[in-house]
């Protein structure tokens, strides 16, 4: 009879390789242990030199989105008039500092002589009312007219013009009835 069923052949030959085998089955689970104690107890480190978690950055990180950037407009208060220029860095320059949709470039002589030819007058209600591809105000109702004015007096002397800034009304009527 044949004794095939108690024949088997083991990975291990020696006892060398029975010691290695042996260490391998201790050591290696208690070498994963450790790692992964070391991973879940590792805290999130920052980096040398890195400002990610000074009082300051975590102050800026939770700040409200609605402070920054926003200027509050009091409506019930007097309102307080613009520069030409801040007007036309406001609202303006979107299109007359590129020459979108045909508007004059700042500063352009050439293509602002036309239109200076036309007056004070024609230019104001131009700007006031809307021409072609501009709307009226620019785009912004919320300006007074003499914020419009003095933009387009700003615009129109850049280009050549000797318009004279708008007075506001209401200061010129407070000063004469303070005389």
């Amino acid at each position: 009879m044949s004794d095939a069923h108690d024949e088997h052949e083991s990975a291990i030959k020696t006892p060398k390789q029975l010691i290695v085998a042996i260490l391998a089955g201790f050591l290696v689970p208690i070498i994963a242990i450790v790692l992964l104690v070391q991973y879940v107890a590792n805290d999130k480190k920052v980096g040398a030199g890195s400002s990610a978690q000074t009082p300051e950055a975590i102050a800026a990180r939770i700040l409200p989105v609605a402070d920054q950037g926003f200027t509050f407009k009091d409506n019930t208060g007097p309102k307080q008039l613009q520069s030409g220029e801040a007007v036309y860095k406001m609202v303006c320059s979107a299109c007359h500092d590129s020459g979108a949709a045909g508007a004059p470039k700042f500063a352009d002589a050439a293509a602002w002589a036309p239109r200076i030819a036309q007056g004070y007058d024609t230019v104001l209600t131009h700007a006031l009312g809307g021409l072609r591809a501009m709307p009226a105000k620019g785009g912004n109702p919320d300006l007074d007219d003499v914020e419009v004015a003095r933009a387009m007096v700003h615009l129109a002397n850049a280009g050549g013009a000797k318009f004279k800034e708008p007075e506001v009304k209401a200061a010129a009527e407070a000063d004469a009835s303070a005389k």
